[in-house]
């Protein structure tokens, strides 16, 4: 008989109330009843500074885990980060399944142990994880422009790291930097396209980059009435209980409800789920049992993620595969910077430019290995409700 392990003590979060991923990563831990400190708000100077160099001396060694092993194609993210029995683990997704293996939710496990429905989970997962983020980014720094306060919020977390004094300049620092990030995250503006701020807050064009805020503002529309048309019915995505679907559409449509304009446009427009974001916002997902399932209600949601997402990493895999039999060796955002490793596609039926990303690479490789490990039986559900032309069909 094997051992059961003790329960998870409490772990330490390195990461920010802006990001998606820690609102995510959060929100697992309230529902597997793990006990967390938020660093840096939470911490110490002295606790923040000997984070930040076991986070540092992880990285560069390459030790830093992503559950169960890392990936060449992958890329260390700046938040959130896991210290726990001493290790750094990054990767919400991977995280999640790490709480299944090492502390599970009485309810069940985020990751449905039924073949079709851990499917469904991980393609909801990983669309709002890397086409929503873009989403949700513009939303924050193009919709909410003038009335989101996300720099001096990020200042006061970081209060206990940054030196006297400077949280003002650095949280003005950080929303010109996010806002120069936006082409990166496919957010590009039209030309002469301005919201009347300081030109370090303006939506910035870049060369040879076709607009594309028409483009995230239909996918958008879509991702949020294919989710609203879900919550009208039943309390979660799969049904009566709080899967990893849950969460990363959480951690996503969630970091707007502090974003003023961004979450009217969402209380306007889907009332549902409005509400079931700060439901789990107020931890009231927590204990919530009942049965899972692949229901037809998910139509319009997956009809958008492939039209969006598929498409997007389908052409992503291409442009790497081009990259690299051409001898390309940088990618993601330091090949963005230096404008290297480009593509161009269409989403939409609208013409876009983009750098390849690695990570994304392994995403569409796990999702395409996953779906061709399906049963035949285990498919029907899903067949159902995925669009008959698409690279699952």
């Amino acid at each position: 008989m094997t051992t059961p392990r003790p329960a998870l003590g409490a772990i330490r979060i390195w990461g920010s109330e802006l990001s998606p991923f820690t609102l995510k990563l959060r929100a697992l831990c309230d529902a597997a009843a793990v006990p967390y400190t938020m660093l840096p708000d939470e911490g110490t100077r002295l606790q923040n500074y000997r984070a930040i160099a076991s986070i540092e001396l992880a990285k560069r060694r390459r030790t830093a885990l992503r559950y169960p092993a890392l990936s060449d194609l992958d890329e260390y993210p700046l938040v959130p980060l896991v210290l726990a029995e001493g290790r750094v683990l990054y990767d919400s997704s991977a995280l999640a399944r790490w709480l299944d293996a090492r502390q599970p939710a009485l309810t069940g496990p985020f990751v449905p142990e039924d073949p079709a429905l851990a499917f469904a989970a991980q393609l909801i997962d990983e669309a709002f994880d890397e086409f929503g983020l873009y989403l949700v980014h513009h939303a924050r720094w193009v919709t909410s422009a003038a009335t989101n306060d996300a720099g001096a919020r990020l200042a006061r977390e970081m209060r206990r790291v940054l030196p006297p004094g400077a949280g003002a300049a650095f949280g003005r620092h950080f929303a010109a930097r996010q806002v120069r990030r936006l082409p990166y995250l496919f957010s590009v503006a039209a030309e002469r396209e301005s919201n009347g701020l300081a030109p370090a807050l303006t939506p910035p064009t870049r060369a040879g980059f076709p607009p594309t805020h028409r483009l995230l503002t239909h996918a958008w529309e879509a991702y949020v009435d294919g989710v609203e048309a879900v919550l009208r019915e039943q309390p979660f995505l799969l049904g009566e209980r709080f899967t990893l679907a849950d969460a990363s559409v959480y951690g996503q449509l969630g970091m707007n409800l502090k974003d003023p304009s961004a979450a009217e446009r969402m209380r306007s427009r889907a009332p549902a789920t409005f509400t079931w974001l700060m439901s789990i916002r107020d931890r009231r997902h927590i204990g919530r049992e009942g049965p899972l399932r692949v229901s037809t209600l998910l139509r319009g949601l997956f009809d958008a993620i492939a039209r969006t997402f598929l498409p997007l990493m389908a052409q992503n895999e291409l442009a790497y595969t081009a990259a690299r039999r051409a001898g390309e060796t940088v990618f993601n955002e330091a090949a963005f910077d230096r404008r290297r490793a480009l593509y161009d596609g269409r989403l939409l039926g609208q013409p876009f430019r983009a750098v390849v990303k690695t990570f994304q690479v392994r995403v569409w490789r796990e999702l395409s290995t996953a779906w061709a490990e399906l049963e035949a039986a285990d498919r029907i559900p899903l067949l159902r409700i995925l669009p008959p032309d698409g690279p699952f069909s």
